[in-house]
């Protein structure tokens, strides 16, 4: 059997330690905190020089939000070549960004995705470093959508608006399919983070900062049990002798939400966009908000 050659190689060592740093700063980040993670810290962990981190990305900020940025970056590859078929903007950069989702094939995605998100609700840096990639996206998009359909004369806003709300209307979608996961935990019946801590048989601590931010599944991640998820340990907390982490691992099962959902909720969102634009107030009669 012929040897791969060496560039393939090479571009196959440089995808594994991208994912590696991927996986290890959000595992680390959701441990102990953004701000508890120096970049030596996580060089140190996946055996890679700063030098090496630096050529992949440009700040702990930047690999933590690599899976919301794999996918706009998808997405603009995808609007290259997307059939624009006579069809409203809107709808072709839809038709785009389901398409870059589709490519998002990796199982662990979906649960990359949300533990990024989970961080950047805590960590105002992520937040600003998400706003110049939003705004940098859009830059880029404008200017394929200009080279490819001629949709970008001088003072002409629409193009610039049309982009703006299909990054609204995805925003919408990864906000109620995020709520879909927190409203999974929340049915699972989560005890506590000091019945999860003894059950599992490790520090409040180490539970208390990833219970937070990323959901029963890294919950049970810390706690040694696998990919299993912490829930329903509220019929656990009442024994006088906890189970096994087999029989723990076996009762509790919750997983993230899948792309088919994130795909669905953004579809909704794109469709609810022009009704969102006719939305009319009036008003307030008997203390109710008269909306129409």
């Amino acid at each position: 059997m012929a040897a791969a050659p060496p560039s393939s190689l090479r571009e196959r060592k440089k995808r594994r330690t991208r994912q590696a740093l991927i996986d290890t700063a959000l595992e680390l980040f959701t441990r102990r905190g953004f701000g508890g993670v120096t970049l030596d810290e996580l060089c140190e962990e996946v055996e890679v020089s700063k030098r090496t981190f630096f050529r992949t990305f440009t700040s702990k900020e930047d690999v933590a939000m690599a899976p919301d940025q794999d996918l706009w970056r998808a997405f603009l590859e995808e609007l290259e070549t997307v059939d624009p078929g006579g069809r409203p903007l809107v709808e072709l950069g839809r038709d785009a960004l389901l398409a870059a989702l589709e490519r998002m094939d990796d199982e662990g995605w979906t649960r990359r995705l949300l533990l990024s998100r989970r961080l950047a609700e805590r960590t105002p840096s992520m937040g600003a470093h998400g706003l110049q990639f939003c705004e940098a996206t859009t830059l880029e998009a404008l200017e394929i959508l200009d080279r490819r359909f001629g949709l970008g004369a001088p003072g002409d806003l629409r193009p610039r608006l049309a982009v703006d709300m299909l990054i609204a209307a995805f925003r919408g979608a990864v906000a109620g399919w995020a709520a879909q996961a927190d409203g999974a935990v929340g049915e699972a019946g989560v005890a506590g983070v000091a019945d999860v801590a003894r059950v599992a048989g490790v520090g409040v601590a180490d539970v208390a900062g990833v219970a937070a931010v990323a959901g029963v599944a890294d919950v049970a991640r810390v706690a040694g049990v696998g990919l299993a998820d912490v829930a329903g340990v509220a019929g656990v907390a009442d024994r006088v002798e906890p189970p096994s982490r087999q029989d723990l691992a076996v009762r509790l099962r919750v997983e993230p939400p899948s792309r088919q959902d994130l795909a669905v909720r953004l579809r909704a969102a794109v469709a609810a966009l022009p009704g969102s634009l006719a939305l009319t107030t009036g008003p307030a009669a008997d203390d109710e908000s008269a909306v129409s």
